[in-house]
């Protein structure tokens, strides 16, 4: 038993390490190969002169070199679902392999072939074919986002789906409820804008850098405004979405939803934290509270959720109770002692099945499975993810992403009407700032995510500690090591390669 929880820790942690590593280059990817086509199509409206050539290449040069480092540690998070995962693979394999399998044989293949055009095309095609190739690279790799968005929005809302109890595995049943499913439209275009926003910061960084120190304002000011104006639709909508995505995480993730703004008794005119500090000793229906201090704003929450300040917000102890309030009625919703009997009555119901095929058997099975996973756990406190984590992630990723809209708009506006102030450090320093904030929002956004679904890798359905591999605790550590140092190294060889570069262009 001790090497299973092992063998889950280490997965987990190998599979956050992997994930962590590869969403360091996904958004730039996302948002750059934009940036890049804009300046493109502005080089061909304005006749093509050297000015806008020279941007384009730089930019594209950085996008090539981040999107090689991509595609490496992506292949290698795909393949963990079969070397670490492989129960869940087998569980749900015919419905997360498709979006994968479009993803590969579609998005995939349209962005690496038009990549190669647009990288290294520039005399070989006609500058109108050129340009379209560096568009299809866009849509590319927005398209590859969108059905790898899916197939993770699957997991935290599992829709469109029929369980087979004569193998054991669920089977999609309606490809368009998981493909459209709204938490998969939400999160993708929340994560695609998102990558937007970072990729202006990215381009206001460098080009701070450039205008103070390289004394190139003549690179920096229209690459500021083209970035800027990339980054800043991105925030504005990425903020929208994001608000898309907190309504369904409330709707169809309520313990998530409790765990981010670290709400464990629910009450009306609830209060929207702006920051706080969680309290680690506030357990299951102890007394401690929740804060050692916080600041926020009463009813803010209840009106952001539910439309009214008046609403109640139900908190981790009314959810494993089986508690709620909406129109001023009490509901009883199913509490979590009754989702643990329910879901142990599924799991020997299909183990019944499988010996017995009895219809007696497979009529229970039924009509307990949206609870499947819950038989897998003895006491409801396991069920609650690590609420500091899920809380100081969430809001790290508000406040980073409130300073990211500060500096592209302020960005935007110096770019315009004050072109002789980029070359100052203070801006330079500000710029650079948010580029490294935007990474830091990113990765927040992630933790939230992922880590406020936990116990869970399927919602309901199964929990991390079921979709484990049958592999020892030993080699997954020797893994986890390796890949450590071979993304690390991957990562140092991205920046000193691209701090070569912006330098090479500050020197000419």
């Amino acid at each position: 038993m001790t090497d299973i929880i092992s063998t889950v820790d280490w997965s987990r942690w190998q599979f956050a390490l992997t994930a962590c590593y590869h969403w360091l280059f996904v958004p730039l990817t996302l948002g750059l190969s934009v940036i890049v086509a804009v300046m493109e199509s502005i080089y061909l409206k304005k006749g093509r002169p050297d000015k806008w050539l020279k941007l384009t290449k730089f930019w594209m040069s950085l996008f090539a070199i981040n999107f090689v480092c991509g595609i490496a540690t992506g292949i290698i998070l795909e393949f963990e679902f079969g070397t670490n995962w492989s129960n869940y693979s087998w569980f749900v394999g015919d419905i997360f392999g498709a979006p994968l399998a479009i993803e590969g044989l579609f998005a995939f293949f349209l962005e690496a072939t038009f990549v190669v055009v647009m990288l290294f095309g520039w005399k070989r095609v006609s500058p109108g074919f050129h340009l379209t190739a560096t568009w299809l690279t866009a849509i590319g790799t927005s398209l590859s986002a969108l059905w790898i968005l899916v197939a993770n929005a699957w997991m935290q809302y599992p829709v469109g789906m029929e369980s087979n109890p004569d193998t054991m595995r669920n089977e999609m049943s309606d490809f368009w409820a998981v493909a459209l499913s709204p938490v998969a439209m939400n999160k993708f275009f929340h994560t695609v804008m998102s990558g937007w926003a970072l990729s202006g910061c990215f381009v206001l960084g460098v080009s701070g850098w450039l205008a103070a120190f390289g004394k190139r304002c003549d690179m920096a000011v229209p690459s500021m405004k083209v970035g800027g104006w990339v980054g800043l639709v991105g925030i504005i909508l990425t903020m929208a979405a994001g608000h898309g995505s907190i309504l369904q995480v409330s709707k169809s993730q309520p313990m998530k939803f409790a765990s981010l703004e670290g709400v464990w008794k629910g009450s009306t005119n609830a209060e929207l934290t702006a920051f706080g500090l969680v309290n680690p000793a506030k357990k299951l229906n102890n007394t401690e509270n929740p804060f050692i201090f916080k600041v926020g704003a009463p009813g803010v929450l209840s009106w952001a959720t539910r439309g009214s300040s008046d609403a109640f917000i139900p908190g981790i102890e009314d959810i494993i109770a089986g508690r709620d309030i909406i129109d001023g009625k009490e509901v009883n919703t199913v509490s979590y002692a009754e989702r643990i009997l329910r879901g142990k009555l599924a799991l020997q119901a299909l183990a019944d099945y499988g010996e017995t095929h009895s219809d007696e058997a497979l009529q229970t099975l039924r009509e307990n499975y949206e609870f499947f996973g819950y038989g897998y756990y003895d006491n409801p406190a396991e069920l609650i993810p690590p609420v500091g984590m899920t809380y100081y992630a969430y809001h790290i990723m508000v406040a980073g992403g409130m300073y990211m809209l500060l500096i592209l708009a302020g960005g935007l506006l110096l770019a315009y009407y004050r072109p002789d102030t980029i070359n100052k450090k203070w801006w330079a320093a500000a710029a650079m700032l948010a580029l490294v904030v935007s990474w830091i929002v990113s990765q927040s956004g992630w933790v939230c995510a992922e880590v406020g679904r936990q116990p869970w890798v399927i919602q309901n359905l199964m929990p991390t500690r079921a979709a484990i591999s049958a592999v020892s605790p030993e080699g997954v550590k020797t893994t986890f090591w390796a890949f450590a140092v071979v993304f690390t190294t991957l990562l140092a060889a991205e920046i000193s390669i691209m701090i070569n570069k912006i330098r090479q262009v500050a020197r000419k």
